[in-house]
């Protein structure tokens, strides 16, 4: 184990440059070690082996075409120039004998054969061709002139049990040793010049893939540090293109979240503060000033009440927030009735409605169940109309319409406000994005949009925002989950 843990170690701290030269080393070494094997040790063995195959097809020729003769669908000619032929492709020696061992046919190539005219010896390889179990033999015989081995090949033509006549196919086995060394010396010219290539072109390769890796790697260091201006190049393949995108992806988020977790901490330290300041500042006006008074006392501590509450709803709807985005919350679904449920939630702006002069009136669809969380599409609605009353136009006047469709309904909250540029479109659904248009104080922290949008992803739903300026904003979501 503290091998392994020590060769795993040192292979961590090995460059990508090394590895690949000496995968190309590994390689290049182990094909002139194959070729090698094969063609020095193996050579001489592959040599007679392809020998004794083309020895034995040739031979089922030649028998095929003694059966063709003794039928008559050839002639004495014909048969005597397809052996001729056969004897000459393959630098064969061919002897033909009946079943008396008597000489019909015989064709000489080679400048010493084995077989011809020498009676004694054809009869020893008739015996063993009959003794024999497959009725043939395969023998590699030397020559006692010559001193080369030599390959003889028999069999018997016609029924093996009942033979018509013999056959026996001599060919030289030409002595490879010269040939391996010949072989020899060209591989080991061979090898020495493609191992010193190998080397030079593994280690250009090697540098020209790992550079494209080691820039982004120091470009990497540089985004880890903070500098969201740093240049990915990826240039050189198409791997290291696709990482180098994928990372200034990852570094324009980056920034974004960083930007946005400025301005998060921006806002949330702006908005704690006022409330802060406020109960403190009207604390000490009780303490020091209309502790003795009620009328007074009552207005300041309401006053601490509201501003209480204000911060308590921005906690709650940041650690809502936090929640949805984490992936925390679990839907909870339920089958409901979507008009009745938007009624519900209109009516409790019916106090701001008749406190500071908005209408909010609701055109319903034909009543439809759907099946969703309930709870979090309840904040979601109250959010959107929230956000209406905010930037509404001075007329204050906010529509809620259900479009019911075949396959969900579509929840729209319009307002007549001031409208969002299309620029600023995209970016209406952020944390602590505010509109630069006219907005008035009512309530909500600045992440009910955002709720919003976790929600609805959280639900898979389509949603978006349609705006023009100086007519209004009309806010929509789709809910798709139908009974």
């Amino acid at each position: 184990m503290k091998l392994f843990s020590k060769i795993r170690s040192i292979n961590s701290r090995i460059s990508l440059k090394f590895k690949i030269w000496m995968y190309f080393v590994t390689f290049t070494i182990f094909v002139f070690v194959l070729l090698w094997t094969f063609q020095i040790l193996f050579l001489e063995n592959f040599y007679e082996s392809m020998k004794t195959r083309a020895a034995s097809r040739s031979a089922d020729k030649i028998a095929s075409g003694y059966t063709q003769l003794m039928s008559g669908e050839i002639d004495s000619t014909q048969f005597t120039s397809k052996v001729e032929e056969i004897a000459f492709d393959n630098d064969l020696c061919v002897e033909i004998l009946d079943r008396y061992e008597r000489n019909r046919y015989s064709v000489e190539t080679l400048g010493d054969c084995l077989i011809h005219g020498r009676a004694n010896r054809i009869h020893t390889y008739i015996v063993d061709i009959i003794n024999s179990d497959d009725s043939t033999i395969r023998y590699t015989i030397k020559n006692p002139r010559s001193g080369y081995d030599m390959l003889l090949y028999g069999r018997t033509l016609g029924d093996p049990d009942n033979p018509s006549g013999y056959l026996l196919v001599n060919s030289a086995l030409v002595p490879v040793g010269s040939t391996v060394d010949i072989i020899k010396h060209q591989l080991m010219i061979i090898t020495i010049v493609l191992i010193v290539m190998a080397f030079i072109i593994s280690l250009f390769l090697s540098r020209r893939i790992a550079r494209p890796i080691a820039n982004i790697t120091k470009s990497a260091e540089n985004l880890a540090k903070g500098d969201f201006s740093t240049k990915f190049d990826g240039k050189g393949y198409l791997e290291a293109k696709k990482l180098a995108d994928t990372l200034t992806y990852a570094e324009s988020e980056l920034s974004r979240v960083d930007t946005m977790q400025r301005d998060l901490i921006a806002n949330v330290s702006h908005d704690l503060r006022t409330p802060l300041t406020m109960l403190k500042a009207y604390a000490e006006m009780i303490r020091d000033l209309s502790g003795d008074n009620p009328v007074k006392r009552n207005e300041h501590l309401e006053i601490i009440i509201d501003e209480t509450d204000r911060l308590s709803l921005m906690v709650n709807d940041i650690l809502d927030l936090s929640k949805l985005e984490s992936g925390k919350q679990k839907l909870n679904p339920s089958e409901f009735e979507i008009s009745g449920k938007l009624s519900e939630i209109i009516d409790r702006f019916k106090g701001i409605s008749e406190k500071m002069g908005y209408h909010i009136r609701f055109t319903a669809d034909e009543q439809r169940i759907v099946r969703c969380d309930v709870v979090k599409i309840e904040q979601v609605i109250y959010n959107l109309i929230n956000n209406a009353i905010n930037y509404t136009g001075k007329d204050k006047q906010v529509f809620v319409r259900q479009i019911n469709t075949e396959d969900g309904v579509i929840v729209e909250v319009e307002d007549t406000g001031d409208g969002i540029e299309e620029d600023k479109i995209k970016l209406i659904f952020d944390k602590y994005y505010r509109s630069e248009n006219h907005k008035r104080e009512v309530v909500g922290t600045g992440l009910g949009l955002s709720i919003v949008k976790a929600v609805l992803k959280m639900h898979n739903y389509d949603y978006g925002v349609r705006s023009t300026l100086g007519k209004g904003s009309t806010f929509w979501f789709k809910i798709s989950n139908i009974e």
